[in-house]
């Protein structure tokens, strides 16, 4: 569970497939200049910082991830929360929430969460990956349309007003790389699937920018020379005030870094027939995020799209991404100069593809067109993380998914008066010994009634509310509970609060066809002794002679001394003491 993939496969290594992985990792690496270069600055940061993580937590996270072609580095689901980071608290803010993150991220992997964190609602997934896309989308106007104006308004509604009053600054050139861009690199794979459209753009802008003598903004002119050095190790300044107000940030990315590894991880076994570690995959994103801050780097994940193009290259085993990192830290230190020279109109226009390609625009329509609590979800969390807060979209995204979901769990449990038991009984159930179930005679003083459903918090009031409604208490209550799956704290207080209460008015109560994990919870809370273990029978047929019985030794001073031989062969197969009735 924790042991690296590398390490795992090392043995089945060979020559062939080492010169796969070769030339894939240097397609994938090739390709990942530009794109880590968009998202450091759609994040708000230089591009060294985009190079530098994709170079550092593309190697960790091949070198001790837990899936063979995993693709680690910038990604632009961190776009928003990352500009945010950096716009409130700076650099170092930025650079303490990736560390905390990465730690978050290890906790999840120890604590075997790879599984868990793929129960996140998929309704709450696209509606933020949707949302995501929008903002990526809107942010890179002011470089696709080349408006000169300052500073981008944060706030989504404020950012388009902005766009609007300088639309007539729009420089017809920067447009033209823009669309010529997004032209190259959606039809470019119907000529290359190996070639990236979006690498053949950059170049076909920058050879014609630099040739014509464009006039528009570059690399170079906005942000300065790239380092052609490594980064040197830094340790940022902090404080408690500032991890206090970085908490909710840090588990943001925390969580959008599992989620889109997991995703990305699950996409590339579809591709290659293989499965991967989801904890050990967790933990190595964790490393990767600790790590990478402290040599200037941002928050990194598995990228869906670059995993995808090494293993449409040949990539199949994490040499291909230990060789992607290297390529590119080679292309840095040696021809990272030239990169100053690619116009940011063709950024945004890669940008404005990758926000199509994210945006989910066909699931987003299936499910508003659907059940209307997955709807609900999916429109709520898209417009908190557009015109609110990403932090804030997942919370309450979350919370309205849990609270749906158990208003949809509550409606499946039902309470009803068996008044027809011929007819009810003609439905299968188990039986200890052999008896005609469609001929049943319950003489006058018993009341069935039939309980069906999970009985937990968010349905118990039905339960109670029920049998509260009985105009004159019987003197022998049976509920059947055979379609009772699981019970918890509140059901167990529900079923004791009618105990008590039908107790007290001279009414007893038998259980029947009560399900072993449902009895398991009555012993524990000590329930089953109230009630009486010989009360509490395996099926209706035991359960109406029980009732039977009682009703005819009404002379009886306590039901729970004379135990029914049924309940107790039941009792005896969940007993934890061997030899022992509880």
């Amino acid at each position: 569970m924790f042991k690296p993939k590398l390490f795992t496969i090392f043995h089945t290594f060979n020559r062939e497939q080492l010169t796969k992985d070769l030339i894939a990792g240097i397609v994938v690496g090739i390709l990942a200049l530009p794109l880590s270069i968009a998202f450091a600055i759609a994040s708000g940061v230089s591009p060294d910082k985009g190079l530098f993580t994709a170079i550092i937590a593309g190697f960790l996270i091949s070198f001790l991830g837990g899936s063979r072609v995993q693709i680690g580095g910038p990604t632009g689901a961190f776009i928003v929360i990352v500009y945010g980071i950096v716009q409130q608290y700076g650099i170092d803010g930025l650079t303490v929430a990736t560390i905390m993150a990465g730690l978050m991220l290890i906790a999840m992997g120890f604590a075997r969460l790879g599984q868990v964190i793929k129960f996140i609602p998929y309704p709450l997934i696209v509606g933020f990956t949707t949302g995501i896309a929008l903002i990526i989308f809107s942010s890179q106007m002011k470089d696709f349309f080349g408006l000169r104006m300052g500073v981008v308004p944060a706030d989504f509604i404020e950012k388009w007003m902005a766009y609007v009053a300088h639309f007539s600054t729009a420089n017809p050139h920067a447009i033209g790389l823009g669309l010529g861009t997004i032209f190259i690199s959606l039809l470019f794979g119907k000529v290359s699937q190996r070639i990236p459209g979006s690498l053949v753009a950059i170049l076909l802008s920058t050879i014609a920018v630099q040739y014509f003598q464009w006039p528009v903004e570059t690399i170079g002119s906005r942000f300065g020379a790239i380092p052609s050095g490594f980064p040197s190790f830094s340790i940022p300044s902090v404080d408690w005030a500032m991890i206090k107000g970085l908490f909710q940030p840090a588990f943001t990315i925390a969580l959008l870094g599992g989620i889109e590894s997991l995703l990305s991880a699950v996409v590339a076994d579809g591709m290659i027939g293989k499965t991967h570690r989801s904890n050990m995959e967790l933990v190595a994103q964790g490393v990767a995020n600790v790590v990478t801050p402290f040599f200037g780097g941002i928050p990194a994940t598995g990228a869906i799209a670059r995993t995808a193009t090494n293993v449409k290259n040949g990539g199949r085993t994490p040499v291909a991404g230990i060789v992607h990192a290297i390529t590119l830290l080679c292309i840095v230190l040696f021809v990272g100069h030239l990169a100053v020279m690619i116009p940011l109109a063709c950024l945004a226009g890669i940008l404005v593809v990758i926000a199509y390609n994210m945006s989910e625009w066909r699931s987003f329509r299936r499910i508003a067109q659907g059940r209307g609590s997955d709807a609900v979800v999916l429109v709520v969390t898209f417009l908190l993380t557009v015109l609110l807060d990403l932090t804030v979209a997942i919370e309450v995204g979350m919370v309205l998914a849990a609270f749906l979901f158990m208003t949809r769990m509550s409606q499946l449990s039902h309470v009803d008066l068996v008044k027809d038991l011929k007819l009810r009984e003609q439905e299968s159930e188990s039986v200890v010994h052999p008896m005609d179930l469609s001929n049943f005679i319950v003489p006058k003083g018993i009341r069935v009634f039939e309980v069906s459903g999970p009985m937990f918090f968010g349905a118990a009031y039905k339960f109670q509310e029920e049998i509260k409604h009985l105009e004159t208490p019987p003197p022998i209550l049976i509920l059947r509970m055979r379609y009772v799956p699981m019970i918890d704290a509140t059901g167990l207080r529900a079923v004791e609060d009618v105990y008590r209460e039908v107790t007290s008015q001279g009414t007893k109560l038998v259980l029947s066809g009560v399900q072993p994990p449902v009895l398991e919870e009555l012993r524990k809370s000590r329930l089953l002794f109230k009630i009486g273990k010989g009360n509490v029978l395996p099926d209706f047929a035991h359960a109406l002679e029980r009732a039977t019985r009682l009703l005819e030794n009404a002379h009886l001073e306590d039901p729970k001394e004379t135990d029914n031989d049924a309940g107790e062969a039941i009792l005896k197969d969940l007993t934890p003491v061997q030899g022992q009735h509880p």
